[in-house]
């Protein structure tokens, strides 16, 4: 049994694999109880589709991640508020077909023959090709996240219970929603090279939902989803070593079980 846990530590590549994933997972869980309570789990997809094709163009040009998500996110901004002016299409279908479009063209350039390897990456993840300035980045970029939630965290708290008594208490609703959708699109730069574009909401929204189902007091539900998202990325990592899956696909799965079996528990307690 020791041999079978300790076995995958003795590759490099897998330490280093274990610590991005327990850098996603605690960010990714301590945010993720934000975007659960405020209801953002569909705009955290949408906005995650959206950064695509920035997070392809800055892999071209040799940009920072993080330059190419700023762009990202001011085209999509630009694509949803010119369509949304449409009053045949409405907001919704808006915002619908920019990420759509956007998604569709950055997957076009990211698996096009022309484009260089390891592009697919941005898609699909490659948590066992992390470096160590990898880490090191992301690292930086966590740490100033989780200082960043805990400025905001009054704020958000305000706003996320009583949006009317933001405003007599000297808030806006609309800044705060602003900061957090920007802690949003760095968080997706953070977890992007372990899980790819379209496995990133697993570690954002599937902890943060199975806390919800264990707890009822926020500090609690932070803890248990950070707790539930490192773990069940390290359970991920351990699926993918002893049985050859894909690791970030692995990851996604590990998560996704345990709102599964969450959800199951608290629909047992209640009945019982």
């Amino acid at each position: 049994m020791v041999d079978w846990l300790t076995a995958p530590w003795a590759e490099p590549a897998l330490q280093r694999a274990f610590a991005e994933v327990a850098l996603i997972g605690l960010v990714g869980g301590v945010l993720g109880c934000w975007l659960v309570l405020y209801e953002l789990s569909f705009s955290a997809e949408s906005l995650a589709h959206a950064l695509f094709p920035g997070l392809v163009a800055a892999s071209l040009l040799g940009a920072p991640l993080l330059a190419g998500a700023a762009g990202g996110i001011g085209v999509a901004a630009v694509g949803v508020a010119l369509a949304g002016r449409t009053p045949e299409v409405g907001r919704d279908t808006a915002v619908a077909v920019v990420v759509t479009t956007l998604f569709g063209a950055g997957a076009l350039l990211a698996l096009s023959p022309a484009s260089p390897p390891g592009l697919e990456a941005l898609l699909f993840g490659d948590v066992l090709g992390v470096s160590a300035g990898d880490l090191l980045l992301a690292g930086g970029l966590v740490l100033g996240l989780l200082v960043a939630l805990r400025i905001l965290h009054g704020r958000l708290l305000v706003v996320g219970f009583d949006r009317g008594a933001a405003h007599s208490l000297g808030m806006s609703a609309g800044v705060v929603d602003v900061a957090l959708l920007i802690l949003l699109a760095v968080a997706i730069v953070v977890a992007v090279q372990g899980l790819g574009n379209l496995l990133v909401v697993a570690v954002l929204i599937g902890p943060a939902a199975t806390a919800r189902l264990m707890t009822r007091r926020l500090p609690s539900m932070m803890a248990a989803a950070a707790v539930v998202a490192v773990l069940g990325g390290a359970a991920g990592l351990y699926l993918s070593y002893y049985a050859g899956t894909a690791a970030g696909a692995s990851i996604a799965a590990v998560l996704v079980g345990c709102f599964v079996l969450a959800r199951g528990a608290s629909r047992y307690a209640a009945a019982a």
